[in-house]
């Protein structure tokens, strides 16, 4: 029994080492002072619904509570939003999806976030509300030539409660609006579907060994940024990748947030500078909590794929794994961890490295691997090549599969491929809300009125 409760404190405290902040949720000291700009989790994936096209997802506003009227959390009209792809392996975006959001609020002589009863999202009682325009560019985002695809599409209105909005999920749907060339979009609250057990920053305290641990998200919401589109339209040929070896067929997927370089406030209002500045980035998950150290974190938010070696010491002889041995005894492969620079900056030969690749962090897709009709929530590791860290699914295991390849639990290291390296995890096998089965496929959002 004792060796059994040893084992569990082990995992359990992993979580609390890998897990710190949640999945890049307040990750870095500057981000941290602005949640609306805050990636949180990006998600990449080929669509079960419609194989043939890919699901592109970016959350921002780390645990956010849905209870937050009279002024419920909303996307920033003065951040851009963006979505970027690499479908050639340089670590320069080849397409980007920029996201563009503006506030209208009908009655200013009233504190309510909505007058009555609403029924629909055109509906006259909903108060506040907001619109965005999605463009694409290909090329460089700041230089490349920019088409816009859609304007004036509505965004999801925060879930007030079940008086002021009985049907919300009708509402919410009606938020998915379908663009041209075969594809969709959706913006708005969501559940947060990142689940994870954050209770032992309580000094290392161990959850009870009944691996019955809290998902500390559970009851959070986060704003969500959705687009499906045809595989087509991603890749470096313009066509569908015949097969998983097809050298078309990898895409590496990233997001950022970005704002207007000064700011300046006055009584009630604020003025803005048109030049832009990268605040907020994200890719693979966890990277910025327990690879980037403090004196970088600020710095990575900010740079470019293509400036990614500044971080390459700490991939390949990162600190966690240290930690794993010094607190518990946990064995994991000695630097240079080549390994982990194999996963999380090249991809893996032969499922997700493109030809060619430049080493950078982002998640990096396969989209000739078709979707599993059974998915593993621990992706490769697990057996299931459609799931992390090909791509990322709403439903995979990230701090588990993260914290296990850390460890060396992974067949690139098979000699620490067993034992309690195999076993690492936070406890937490699940999301508190169920994953939708069709596009934007994340949970509906938590209701203010709980």
């Amino acid at each position: 029994m004792k060796r059994i409760g040893a084992m569990f404190a082990i995992v359990a405290a992993c979580g609390w080492l890998a897990a710190i902040q949640a999945s890049s949720h307040r990750e870095a000291p500057l981000i941290s002072q602005d949640p609306l700009a805050d990636n949180t989790d990006v998600y990449a994936f080929v669509s079960p619904r419609n194989p043939d096209r890919v699901t592109l997802i970016s959350n921002f506003i780390p645990l956010e509570a849905p209870y937050g009227g009279p002024n419920f959390f909303k996307f920033d009209d003065n951040v851009l939003y963006e979505i970027m792809v690499d479908n050639d392996g340089d670590a320069i975006e080849d397409v980007t999806f920029q996201f563009r959001f503006r506030t209208e609020t009908r009655n200013l002589e009233t504190f309510l976030y909505n007058t009555g009863v609403v029924t629909s999202l055109d509906d006259p009682d909903l108060n506040v509300k907001q619109f965005y325009s999605i463009t694409r560019v290909e090329g460089p985002r700041r230089l490349g030539r920019g088409v816009l695809i859609a304007d004036n599409l509505p965004v999801a209105p925060a879930n007030v409660g079940f008086r002021s909005m009985p049907d919300y999920a009708s509402i919410a749907a009606a938020a998915v609006r379908q663009l041209p060339n075969n594809s969709q979009a959706f913006a708005g609250p969501r559940d947060e579907g990142f689940y994870v057990n954050l209770g032992v920053f309580d000094l290392l305290g161990v959850p009870p060994a009944d691996n019955n641990t809290p998902d500390s998200t559970a009851g959070f919401n986060v704003h969500s940024i959705a687009i499906e589109v045809p595989i087509e339209t991603l890749t470096s040929n313009a066509r569908r990748p015949g097969s998983a070896s097809d050298p078309a067929a990898v895409v590496g997927v990233w997001s950022t947030a970005s704002r207007p370089s000064i700011t300046t406030r006055t009584a009630g209002g604020e003025k803005h500078s048109s030049r832009l500045v990268q605040v907020s980035r994200l890719g693979n998950p966890l990277v910025n909590e327990v690879v980037i150290p403090r004196l970088l974190k600020d710095t990575f938010n900010a740079i470019e794929p293509t400036s990614d070696g500044a971080a390459l010491k700490y991939v390949l002889d990162p600190e966690l794994p240290k930690l794993l041995n010094l607190l518990f005894g946990v064995q994991s492969p000695p630097a240079p961890r080549e390994d982990l620079v194999t996963i999380f900056l090249k991809g893996i030969p032969g499922l997700n490295q493109p030809p060619g690749v430049t080493p950078s962090e982002m998640l990096r897709l396969n989209v000739a691997i078709p979707p599993s009709p059974n998915p593993n929530r621990f992706g490769v590791l697990g057996g299931d090549v459609a799931g992390f860290p090909n791509g990322r699914r709403v439903g995979d295991d990230v701090t588990d599969i993260a914290i296990r390849a850390m460890a060396g639990a992974t067949p690139l290291t098979p000699s620490f491929n067993n034992g309690i390296n195999a076993q690492l995890g936070d406890g937490v096998d699940g999301n508190d809300m169920p994953y939708l089965s069709v596009f934007p496929y994340l949970g509906l959002p938590h209701s203010g009125n709980r």
